[in-house]
C-alpha cells in the first residue's frame, strides 16, 4: 500500500502541473436513489467561483441512478456548497448539489426527487436559526479489499477467516493491528484541504474499521460537510482499489459501524443554565423515546 501512495503522489503531482488554459473544472456531487451512494460529475466553467450563486444548475441521467424512469428521466441538481478540490488544486472546486425532478415531464414543476431530504430539513433549520444548533457526527466505516472476484472482506483481515478477537485494534499502532491508515490519512488531509470541518480521526475496534469527526457545524451545513467528507473517503479508497461501507452492521459478532451525532444549541452551551435547560430538554424526550 506504501508503493501505491508513492505513485498517486507522482501521478497527482503530474496532474498538478498540466495548465488548464484558464479554465476551471467544478466537480458536482449528489446523493443517488440508494440515499447511500454518492455521485459526481464535471463542468468545466470559464473563471473561478466564490460563491455557489454564481454557478448554473446542471442536470444528468435518473434512470442511471435509481432516482427517475426512462421516460422522464431529467434530474436537475441546484448546487448548495462549495468545497476546494484536493485533487486537481488550484481553484477547481467541488460543488454539493440537490436534486430535482419535473412534476409531470412538461418542464414547468420541479419538486425535490426522491433523496433530496435537504430540501424538506432546510425549512426546519432556517425556523430555528436563532437556536444556533452545533452538530458533531462521528462517523465509523469499514474499509473493504477483494475477496474473490464476487465478494470484499475487511482490510487486514486474513483470507480464510476473522482475524484475533477485538482489544488490540482500537486507535492501535503497527502492522499487527493497524490496516489502512494511509487512506485514514489521506483523507484527512483531503478533507482539510477542502475546507470540510473534519476535527479527528482513529482507528475502531474492529480490524480495517476507522472513524472520523465532522464538527461542530450550525444547522443545515452538517450535511453538507458529512456527505462531502464520505464523498472524500470514497475517492480516496478508489484509487487504492478498496471499498468504504458505512453498513452498520456488516458482522454480528463484531463492532457495527455508527454514526454518532452529538448536538447542543446556545441555550445548552450557557454554563449551569445550560444544564438545567438540557434536563428539561431530555425530561421531554424521554416522554416520547
Amino acid at each position: 500500500m506504501v508503493d501505491s501512495a508513492l505513485n498517486l503522489f507522482n501521478q497527482y503531482n503530474i496532474l498538478h502541473k498540466i495548465d488548464q488554459g484558464g479554465k476551471i473544472v467544478a466537480e458536482y456531487v449528489w446523493l443517488d436513489g440508494t440515499g447511500i451512494g454518492v455521485r459526481s460529475k464535471c463542468k468545466t466553467l470559464d473563471k473561478p467561483v466564490k460563491d455557489v450563486s454564481e454557478l448554473p444548475d446542471w442536470n444528468y441521467d435518473g434512470s442511471s441512478t435509481y432516482q427517475a424512469t426512462t421516460e422522464n428521466s431529467e434530474v436537475i441538481i441546484k448546487p448548495v456548497a462549495i468545497f476546494r478540490d484536493p485533487f486537481r488544486q488550484g481553484d477547481n472546486i467541488l460543488v454539493m448539489c440537490e436534486g430535482f425532478v419535473w412534476s409531470d415531464g412538461t418542464l414547468k414543476t420541479l419538486i425535490p426527487n426522491n433523496t433530496n431530504f435537504r430540501h424538506h430539513a432546510e425549512k426546519i433549520f432556517k425556523a430555528t436559526e436563532h437556536e444556533k444548533p452545533w452538530f458533531g457526527i462521528e462517523q465509523e466505516y469499514t474499509l473493504l479489499k477483494e475477496h474473490s472476484k464476487f465478494t470484499t472482506w475487511p482490510l487486514g483481515w486474513p483470507s480464510n477467516g476473522y482475524p484475533g478477537p477485538q482489544g488490540p485494534y482500537y486507535c492501535s499502532v503497527g502492522a499487527s493491528n493497524c490496516f489502512g491508515r494511509i487512506i485514514a490519512d489521506m483523507h484527512y488531509k483531503a478533507c482539510l484541504y477542502a475546507g470540510v470541518k473534519i476535527s479527528g480521526t482513529n482507528g475502531e475496534v474492529m480490524p480495517g474499521q476507522w472513524e472520523f469527526q465532522v464538527g461542530p457545524c450550525e444547522g443545515i451545513s452538517m450535511g453538507d460537510h458529512l456527505w462531502m467528507a464520505r464523498y472524500l473517503l470514497s475517492r480516496v479508497a478508489e484509487d487504492f482499489n478498496v471499498d468504504v461501507s458505512i453498513a452498520p452492521k456488516l458482522f454480528s459478532d463484531w463492532n457495527g459501524s455508527g454514526c454518532h451525532t452529538n448536538f447542543s444549541t446556545e441555550t445548552m452551551r450557557s454554563g449551569a443554565k445550560g444544564m438545567a435547560y438540557i434536563d428539561e430538554v431530555c425530561g421531554k424526550l424521554g416522554a416520547k423515546h
